[in-house]
């Protein structure tokens, strides 16, 4: 089964903001992703991606994404 993804991508608040922290360093490990709502769409969608030690850390999609909105 395969998702749809819509061709266009509206993150949101949140999303933006999730990206942002993870950017200037912070450690975002699952468990607390799921604790704090975090979007699976930026996992799903590749702005965000599973370290080696299970941390989440932005990918250069993320950073793309954050430097878009801030224009």
């Amino acid at each position: 089964m395969t998702t749809y993804h819509a061709p266009h991508f509206d993150p949101t608040v949140d999303e933006i903001e999730t990206l942002k922290q993870l950017e200037m360093g912070e450690t975002l490990t699952m468990p607390h992703a799921l604790k704090e709502h975090v979007s699976a769409r930026l996992l799903e969608r590749g702005f965000i991606s599973k370290g080696a030690s299970g941390d989440l850390v932005i990918t250069a999609n993320g950073r793309q994404l954050i430097r878009r909105q801030d224009n």
